[in-house]
């Protein structure tokens, strides 16, 4: 009695078996879409796994493990464990494993020499994927398909991260100000991920973010450069911080400017409008001495001539009555001449 084909004994057997015979990418390619098919239109329920809820964040460049396990018979046997872990919405396969070993010659390129299986606790029903050096690219949805009599699948999910750098900040001019003129503070934090919030605050811890201009770019690797632009009015002994925040790490740096007595200074033209505004107040005072002078002065001499006028006009009254009697006297010698 002849040994029955892979595909008389079960349908999943025959999927693997026709996968592992076709030369061709092409068929190879057929079989294993017919394999993820069987394990879609499979009974669900009859077997049990278990995955994490809650999304599995994973550092930037870091090597990340997508947990995924079931309980073993007592009787199992890695022959007859299958393994397939693919992307959940384009079915591109990340690892797979039967037949006691990996099966990764159909593996997207972009996970090649990536991903690997806990060998040692696969008989323990341990069928986690480890996925090394985790790119932006890898975020998304990860189905793992399990059978070993039955089949059953369920989902996890990656989120990538990576922690900005402290972010630098700069005041733009940083000479030549004085109070009231406009100025630009900017912030700058590179190599994050997901996109930052950015936060300015003042002095007194006040939120000052409406004035803000804020741009995120990606790099070639994925993660974001921040750049902020805080537009202020100078004020002296001010300081102003922008506050890097990254939601999903839940990381906040920050760094701030003090704009200090050093960077406040009159310039050129307002120097020389104050030096001449100066001489021309000292030459209206001096003016003003002159004339101030000059009119005491005038005072003066007419109160001299005034008095001079007075003491002439009192002379010429004493000599006046003096005379008078002389006249009388040559009168009378007049007098007597003609008598005589």
């Amino acid at each position: 009695m002849r040994d029955k084909t892979p595909c008389e004994k079960d349908t999943w057997d025959c999927a693997c078996f026709c996968f592992l015979t076709q030369p061709l990418l092409i068929s190879r390619m057929f079989c294993l879409l017919l394999a993820l098919g069987l394990l879609e239109f499979s009974l669900a329920g009859a077997m049990e796994i278990w995955v994490p809820h809650e999304p599995v964040v994973a550092l930037f460049g870091q090597d990340a493990t997508l947990h995924c396990s079931f309980s073993p018979e007592a009787n199992f046997s890695l022959n007859d464990l299958s393994i397939i872990w693919q992307l959940t919405d384009t079915k591109r396969l990340v690892h797979s494993f039967f037949s006691g070993q990996d099966q990764l010659a159909d593996q997207g390129g972009g996970y090649a020499n990536r991903t690997a299986l806990f060998y040692d606790q696969l008989a323990l029903g341990n069928v986690s994927l480890l996925l090394r050096r985790v790119e932006i690219s890898d975020e998304g949805s990860f189905t793992c398909f399990v059978r070993v009599q039955d089949y059953s699948s369920a989902a996890v999910t990656l989120q990538v991260a990576a922690p900005y750098s402290k972010p630098n900040v700069n005041l733009e001019p940083n000479k030549d100000l004085k109070p009231g003129d406009l100025a630009s503070v900017t912030c700058h934090a590179s190599r994050g991920y997901p996109e930052a919030s950015i936060l300015w605050q003042d002095s007194q811890g006040s939120n000052i973010t409406e004035n803000v201009t804020t741009s995120q770019v990606a790099n070639e690797e994925g993660l974001f450069d921040v750049h902020s632009v805080l537009q202020v009015l100078v004020e002296p002994s001010h300081t102003y911080s922008c506050l890097v925040r990254n939601p999903l790490l839940q990381q906040e740096t920050q760094a701030s400017v003090t704009i200090t007595g050093q960077h406040l200074a009159f310039p050129a033209v307002a120097l020389w409008v104050t030096v001449g505004l100066a001489v021309c107040v000292v030459g209206l005072l001096a003016v003003l001495v002159y004339v101030c002078q000059k009119k005491i002065r005038q005072s003066c001499e007419e109160e001299e001539e005034n008095a001079r006028t007075e003491g002439q006009d009192e002379e010429g009254e004493g000599p006046k009555t003096a005379l008078q009697p002389l006249k009388s006297v040559e009168s009378k010698d007049d007098d007597e001449q003609e008598v005589d």
